[in-house]
């Protein structure tokens, strides 16, 4: 259950080019780096989408296997070409070795991220530390005030309290969530239509909205939700490996939608990395 509305390829890159576009220094120039796979390939083609419809200039657009272990090439090669915005859509282990690279060779451009997957994760932040800071990712959910929907700390709470013992991700925040919101929205259809019968809950799921701990949700004739809800995260201020410092809002601020942010930018990237 995933939170891209209507129009998923569309709204995948939507976020990051907004706010680099509304910057003082707008970007003319972004480099486009990808996994070679379906869902990458997708969040590349809604990168080339946006870039074009700004106006920004594609200067280095590569898609690299799946079994590429050593990103150095890349890094080099994409700041030889000298972006103004670096867009990334890639694996969790692959997101581990680009940023990796980054902080090994260093990247001179204004904004990073994109579609970084594995950074929501506690594993992945923790094997990172400092050198996620800076990077502006897309998310799903983070334990900020303006998420805190009715139930969702609760379940929370109780997830990771039992999370070390399950040998199973530490906080929790981007999939179990969702997981238990759907649980909640096939349970009330089961009850509205007393029935079990997939026809009658699937018709019932897609002309009615639902109260779960992820707030109110509502599908739409192809199962997909009527409203896009991708938040914007950029991670800043992390410091060693601790897991503590990641179960409260301290190290993410969220960028946008409105209603969700929580602060500003910091732009550019140098200046993110402090």
């Amino acid at each position: 259950m995933l939170t891209f509305g209507p129009e998923p390829v569309k709204t995948f890159a939507q976020g990051y080019f907004d706010l680099a576009m509304a910057q003082n220094a707008k970007p003319k120039t972004v480099a486009i780096v990808a996994t070679d796979a379906e869902f990458q390939h997708k969040a590349a083609e809604s990168a080339r989408e946006h870039a074009k419809a700004k106006g920004i200039d594609i200067v280095y657009d590569r898609a690299y296997p799946p079994t590429m272990v050593d990103f150095t090439p890349i890094i080099r090669s994409v700041q030889a070409a000298q972006p103004d915005l670096v867009y990334v859509s890639s694996y969790p282990s692959d997101t581990v070795g680009i940023l990796r690279s980054v902080g090994e060779l260093g990247l001179d451009t204004k904004m990073l991220g994109g579609g970084l997957a594995g950074l929501q994760a506690a594993a992945i932040k923790m094997q990172l530390g400092e050198m996620a800071n800076g990077v502006v990712n897309v998310d799903l959910w983070e334990p900020v005030p303006t998420m805190q929907f009715p139930g969702v700390m609760d379940f929370i709470k109780k997830y990771q309290a039992k999370a070390p013992a399950e040998g199973i991700d530490l906080l929790g925040y981007f999939l179990p969530p969702f997981a238990y919101s759907e649980l909640q929205i096939l349970g009330d259809a089961i009850v509205a239509t007393n029935s079990l019968d997939e026809d009658k809950l699937a018709q019932y799921m897609h002309s009615h909205s639902f109260h779960t701990i992820m707030g109110d949700i509502a599908f739409g004739p192809d199962g997909e939700w009527t409203e896009a809800r991708p938040i914007w995260a950029q991670y800043h201020d992390i410091k060693g490996h601790d897991v503590e410092q990641f179960r409260e809002p301290k190290t993410v601020t969220i960028l946008a939608p409105p209603q969700y942010k929580t602060g500003e930018l910091i732009y550019p990237y140098a200046e993110a990395r402090k």
